[in-house]
């Protein structure tokens, strides 16, 4: 969520649930208008579920009661600074984008826990729906929706609901159900709920719906059919940024929030591209989190992929904007992993551990990792492939096996930076980096060797916050920021050049604009007149 006032003092409060730094947590960012600082900021853990292999679900309320949470916890913070509450104006919306959830509009009440976007139990269903196809064609939607037919995204999410759940299937029966992705079941809370509450979503998350035709702009009738999904339970969709609500007291301890508007919404990774001020054509972002997510903007024409990217919606600032898109590619696990040697394995205590034991090592000695923990996304899409570690040796260690993990971010991530240079036809000459794995300053330069590009990371690691806090700001009635062709030059980076010896790091830079025409790319200066 994303709040302004318009003083000599600017401040914006993000929320970003479920971000991308990390799938189980929800998070809330004050921003400094004028400096793109963070103020005050909180931070909570969400439960995860596995309730069957390959399944991950989150309880909606839990979801809903850690933003309250958040909320409350920063303002606090906010007033221990002598900062007036009052003053916020603004509130913008970050969220994992495929995360499905359905609910009663009658009660209020879930329906299911939300199925997270890594769950793999829609494979069988998957499975039908290619079977139905000419060709057997996964990518038999991809014209219009610019996505393959996976288990990722929310349209066989939902399906399997129907199918499964006898609440949701009953629901949808006498149209008491709605559906949508986790920034729909927050705006529609925060405005009300049950008693009048706002039914929507924006471009970015219904884009990951395969439900939405990315040319029109519209939920697809067809796409409907071809899922046998009534669009009547679908939200309606707007830009990333324009008021689509306010807060109602009663979803703000003593309504010190009641009558802000809810001014931006953005998928994560496209909040954290415009974070990143990525407005130009080509540039790139790649966030490094639970999974990995590479984004390219393409500008306001869609490029499809022929080597197994996505294509989708990157934002559209306002009602009356174009829409710009981007080319993706996700890759499933990669802080995952880290995680998954720490919890299953116990071979580190905290996930930051992973730097120090890698770097003991200095390499893999010959061991591999492929950590295909929810089959292989991007740019396989192979939901039925399953992780291995081989090139172990009596020799092979814990060290080893932790610098293989790391390089197996990076592998994957060269892979998806290849299909983007043959599908753009431009190779890309420098990476930048966001999301909590950006802090190893090993894997940062790994990246930079394998990929023989310099890596690229802001000094400020919230740019997805900052992003919700940009759409936020932009909005018609809020207008506290402008779009321009200068960029906020306090922005400050660390540059990891490549080094063909690999794992040994090279110095860090500041890049400033006048040494790096990168940082003028940002768009956004403040609008002293509000």
């Amino acid at each position: 969520l994303a709040f302004i006032w318009p003083r000599i003092n600017l401040w914006l409060f993000s929320l970003i649930n479920q971000g991308h730094i990390n799938s189980c947590h929800t998070g809330s960012r004050v921003f400094n208008a004028r400096t793109a600082e963070v103020v005050s900021q909180h931070q909570v853990e969400i439960r995860q579920r596995f309730p069957k292999e390959g399944w991950v679900e989150e309880d909606p309320k839990e979801i809903l009661q850690s933003v309250y949470d958040c909320m409350e916890r920063t303002c606090e913070k906010l007033t221990q600074l002598g900062t007036d509450i009052s003053n916020i104006k603004a509130i913008g919306v970050s969220n994992q984008r495929e995360t499905t959830v359905v609910w009663d509009k009658e009660t209020g009440e879930p329906l299911y826990n939300a199925i997270v976007w890594l769950d793999l139990r829609t494979q069988s269903t998957v499975e039908k729906l290619i079977e139905k196809t000419p060709d057997k064609n996964k990518n038999y939607l991809k014209d219009k929706t610019g996505l393959p037919i996976s288990t990722y995204f929310s349209a066989v999410k939902l399906r399997w609901l129907i199918d499964n759940v006898e609440e949701v299937a009953d629901a949808v029966h006498t149209g008491c159900a709605v559906f949508g992705t986790v920034d729909t079941w927050l705006i529609w809370c925060l405005t009300g709920g049950k008693n009048g509450g706002v039914h929507c979503t924006d471009v970015t998350n219904a884009s990951r719906t395969m439900l939405f035709n990315i040319h029109t702009m519209e939920w697809d009738l067809e796409l409907c059919k071809y899922f046998d999904i009534p669009h009547q339970i679908l939200p309606e969709v707007r830009s990333s940024s324009e008021i689509y609500g306010y807060m109602v007291r009663e979803a703000c301890k003593g309504g010190s929030l009641a009558g802000v508007p809810i001014s931006g919404c953005l998928g994560d990774q496209s909040a954290a591209l415009v974070g990143q001020m990525c407005f130009k054509d080509g540039q790139t972002k790649n966030t490094y989190g639970t999974g990995c997510f590479m984004i390219q903007n393409t500008g306001v024409k869609p490029v499809m992929s022929d080597h197994g990217l996505l294509t989708t919606i990157a934002y559209k600032l306002g009602k009356d904007k174009p829409a710009y898109y981007a080319l993706e590619g996700s890759v499933a696990i990669a802080g995952a992993a880290v995680r998954w040697l720490k919890d299953n394995l116990g071979i580190i205590k905290s996930s930051s551990d992973i730097e120090k034991l890698a770097t003991a090592a200095g390499t893999s000695y010959g061991c591999y990792f492929v950590p295909a923990f929810s089959g292989l996304y991007a740019p396989y899409w192979e939901p039925s492939a399953r992780g291995i570690i081989c090139g172990l040796t009596q020799f092979t260690n814990k060290s080893h096996l932790a610098f293989a993990a790391l390089e197996a971010v990076c592998f994957q991530t060269r892979e998806v930076l290849d299909a983007m240079n043959q599908d753009s036809g431009v190779p890309l000459t420098k990476l930048q980096v966001d999301g909590g794995m950006t802090a190893n300053k090993l894997l940062m330069q790994l990246q930079a060797d394998i990929l023989c590009i310099p890596v690229v990371r802001p000094t400020m690691s919230e740019t997805t916050a900052l992003g919700a806090a940009v759409a936020a700001g932009l909005a018609e009635g809020v207008c506290v920021w402008t779009l321009h062709p200068h960029g906020l030059t306090s922005v400050t980076w660390h540059r990891f050049n490549f080094n063909f010896g690999w794992g040994h790091r090279k110095k860090t830079s500041k890049v400033t604009v006048a040494n790096f025409p990168l940082v003028k790319c940002s768009p956004i200066i403040p609008n002293h007149n509000q």
